[in-house]
């Protein structure tokens, strides 16, 4: 099983791609990101957690929500990304934006009394989300909060699952053990939560109250296949791993064959990948 080193050591060497391909991801999940920041009723001088924050895009805008009398704390795993996430707050000029590296399983942030918390597409790579969960709970204030996001199922983001499909493939082909996160629905995995009633299940146990959990379309849209592919191997840090024990040659195989099957997604002047989330909302009791 990974160690938390290991894991952040992974998403350190993917901050740089995450970071790069904003211009991607920021368009694919402004969206139902505010939406999200709708359901934690985010507003004017509130404290708001941000948990597994990476890069920090959602971050800017709950940043500006919470304007200077506010207040908002990203936690991440990785330090790599969490560094870019606070230059990118510097440089948007938002001074009440600051940094914890925190695991999320263990944030120590019991009492802290936020009045929000928000996770976007970080719960699903905790091998004890309940742990996760908990952990937010306490930190929050009674009636505090929680609107996270997270991959739903394999059969609905058929984009992910051959890619996952690929990379296990050619990790067979070379003789290398595939082992943990080698499916993309593995414990601590891109779609760990995706299984119908898990999230919600998981919140109750975690003792939150008003859970609610709902399915969300969210296409991906590239200039192409290849373009898709190229943010996958810079940025989708659980791809990389897999791939890393790989000769470069080997990889590179990988990654064409990923970009040959994608193409089944190439639309008229683009490419158009099927995505499905899963966001939920629910509160501290008192």
């Amino acid at each position: 099983m990974s160690s938390a080193a290991d894991c952040a050591r992974s998403w350190d060497a993917a901050a740089a791609g995450w970071n790069h391909h904003s211009t991607l991801i920021r368009p694919w999940l402004q969206g139902i990101t505010q939406t999200m920041l709708d359901d934690a009723r985010i507003a004017p001088g509130m404290r708001v957690l941000d948990v597994a924050a990476g890069a920090g895009d959602q971050t800017l805008d709950i940043a500006r929500r919470v304007g200077p009398h506010g207040r908002v704390v990203a936690t991440d795993l990785s330090p790599g990304i969490l560094a870019l996430a606070q230059a990118n707050a510097a440089a948007a000029g938002l001074a009440q934006v600051s940094t914890q590296v925190s695991d999320a399983q263990a944030l120590g942030l019991a009492g802290a009394g936020f009045d929000a918390a928000i996770c976007r597409l970080g719960l699903m790579f905790c091998s004890a989300p309940l742990m996760a969960l908990s952990s937010i709970r306490l930190a929050l204030r009674p009636h505090g909060r929680f609107s996270a996001l997270v991959f739903g199922p394999p059969e609905r983001n058929p984009c992910l699952r051959i890619a996952f499909a690929a990379a296990r493939k050619h990790r067979q082909l070379a003789g290398a053990e595939t082992g943990r996160s080698a499916s993309p629905d593995d414990a601590g995995a891109l779609m760990s939560l995706g299984k119908p009633g898990l999230l919600h299940e998981l919140l109750v146990d975690a003792g939150f109250a008003d859970v609610a959990v709902r399915s969300v379309p969210a296409p991906f849209f590239a200039s192409s296949a290849a373009h898709y592919v190229d943010f996958l191997r810079s940025s989708a840090s659980p791809l990389m791993a897999l791939l890393q024990p790989l000769a470069q040659s080997e990889q590179q195989a990988a990654w064409s064959d990923m970009t040959e099957h994608l193409r089944k997604f190439d639309i008229p002047g683009g490419w158009r990948g099927p995505n499905q989330l899963l966001q939920c909302t629910a509160v501290s009791p008192a």
